[in-house]
């Protein structure tokens, strides 16, 4: 074909072309009516380059599009704008980075807008978070007693105290009245008793372990008083709850127990294991299905113990101890402490518990690892503790070093990362924020008592400081400084300043001060 008739065929195509999209016009006026802003959308061939194309096979082109190639796209012309701007496209874009996850297509009209807004409050609250911008208050404590343990999960915070008692608050609504959680005691005793050893709390469940081996489980949907008790014959040594199931595991003597409801709502033994040694640490692995997984260390022990199974040896060294654990729904992470002839420094083994091999080992310390955490770090990646008084960030694919900080002045005693921060606690009552990315310490506040506990979520964080000493010093009110020094803080930081601004009044506003727990509230600590 010459290049005359070339151009004649491209000539023909056009106008048959031409005539084709006019007769399809003339076909559908009424959806035209009836959707003018999507007219566009109707057409069955959109101009692509030197083609036609249909209308869902370009969304499927630029469905791999990020928001600023979109943006571009949108500048070509009509018809492009109108295909970046589908609300599909803008959908996907906050599903994949998290925005309004549980939310459907059909929840809001104009995706890109909600995206805009999405991202404008997240990068508020990185500002916040790097400013310290914000409000924090100490959680009421209770005047006669010391903290034992605390744990959170999602804003709601749980604590045991040396007087038995257990107290829940929900700091996501700013409304710190917390409500006692009842135990089945006799009170013909009072102050008599025993301390609580460890409490736990998931969306649904609260968890206490007290140290005369009694366990007590409330379900926060339906009161304050428990819905099982069990005992065992001996002091809990460990205790561990599912983040996301009605799962309890308890260690004894030389026992592990599992626990979880029946199809009647029956609270039963599920699974019951013997191991050689007493049990340090305990973990639940996530997301296991029907059968219930849990991971215990017992000196240089490590148990993978599924409930259709006996316990079985996961790591095993002797004479190195575990110094940390957590768990991830396909590994599980451990500290393990160099001792012998053949001194090879202090390491992190990294193990499949599919495969139940090692995958890596990480570091070379000289200090004991003391916290590892695994499950909350971004992919490839894991923080961890030492009583070097650094904090590292391993590579889990390069099975290197990313980054080591000295953020204290002793142990580290807890750490967690996300994206772009890490935060971490101390054994002497140090918090410290950093940006990692820029290796630079961005805030932090000190207090008494060293750190045993912190979460934090994207708008809020929860600390912390239990004593070393469960005892009550001067519980009169007239040394009520005295006391407070020596009983545990918990404070829970606020960076959504959008929240606080309309859900309700700081705490301290609503202390009546006429009595004493209004005392613990300190105008200090609310700062622009």
């Amino acid at each position: 074909m010459d290049d005359h008739s070339l151009e004649e065929f491209r000539r023909r195509w056009q106008e048959e072309l031409a005539q084709a999209q006019a007769l399809r016009k003339r076909r559908r006026p009424e959806a035209a009516e009836r959707r003018p802003r999507r007219a566009e959308n109707e057409m069955d061939d959109v101009p692509f380059f030197d083609i036609q194309l249909p209308y869902e096979l370009a969304i499927n082109i630029f469905q791999y599009l990020d928001r600023k190639e979109l943006g571009r796209c949108a500048q070509v012309s009509k018809t492009w704008k109108v295909i970046a701007e589908d609300e599909v496209l803008w959908y996907r874009l906050c599903q994949q980075e998290g925005h309004l996850p549980e939310s459907s297509i059909s929840d809001y009209s104009c995706w890109k807008l909600i995206f805009q807004e999405c991202r404008a409050k997240e990068h508020m609250l990185r500002t916040n978070w790097k400013n310290r911008k914000g409000a924090v208050s100490e959680l009421e404590h209770i005047p006669d007693a010391v903290l034992c343990d605390v744990h959170s999960h999602d804003g709601v915070v749980v604590a045991g105290y040396t007087s038995g008692d257990v107290r829940v608050w929900d700091t996501r609504t700013w409304d710190y009245t917390a409500p006692f959680l009842e135990s089945e005691y006799e009170e013909d005793e009072p102050g008599m008793q025993p301390y609580v050893s460890f409490v736990r709390i998931n969306s649904s469940l609260a968890v206490a372990a007290y140290e005369d081996g009694f366990l007590n489980i409330w379900d926060l949907r339906t009161g304050k008083y428990p819905v099982h008790r069990f005992e065992h014959d001996a002091r809990i040594q460990a205790l561990a709850l599912s983040r996301e199931d009605a799962v309890v595991a308890t260690a004894s003597a030389f026992d592990v127990v599992m626990l979880r409801p029946n199809e009647e709502g029956y609270w039963q033994i599920t699974a019951e294991f013997e191991v050689q040694k007493l049990v340090d640490y305990l973990e639940i692995v996530p997301d296991t299905g029907r059968y219930p997984v849990a991971v215990a260390t017992a000196g240089d022990l490590v148990y993978l113990l599924k409930a259709e199974d006996s316990a079985r040896t996961l790591h095993y060294v002797y004479g190195q101890p575990v110094t940390c654990l957590d768990v991830s729904a396909s590994q599980a992470a451990f500290g393990v402490k160099s001792l012998g002839w053949v001194y090879e420094g202090n390491k992190i083994l990294v193990y499949s518990l599919e495969a139940e091999r090692c995958l890596s080992k990480l570091g070379n310390a000289l200090g004991d690892f003391t916290c590892v955490n695994l499950r909350d770090s971004p992919p490839n990646l894991m923080v961890s503790g030492n009583m070097d008084r650094r904090v590292r960030i391993h590579d889990l694919r390069t099975d290197k070093i990313a980054l080591s900080l000295s953020a204290h002045q002793l142990g580290v005693s807890a750490v967690q990362m996300d994206d772009w921060k890490i935060v971490s606690g101390g054994e002497e009552g140090l918090v410290s924020v950093w940006d990692y990315r820029m290796s630079q310490k961005l805030w932090e506040v000190h207090s008494r008592h060293p750190v045993r506990h912190l979460s934090f979520t994207s708008h809020s964080l929860i600390t912390a400081n239990v004593p070393y000493e469960r005892v009550v010093r001067n519980t009169d009110l007239d040394n009520f400084t005295t006391h407070r020094r020596h009983r545990g803080l918990i404070h829970a930081y606020e960076f959504a300043v959008d929240r606080l601004a309309f859900q309700s009044a700081l705490p301290v506003c609503r202390a009546s001060g006429d009595t004493a727990p209004a005392y613990s509230y300190d105008l200090a600590l609310a700062f622009p």
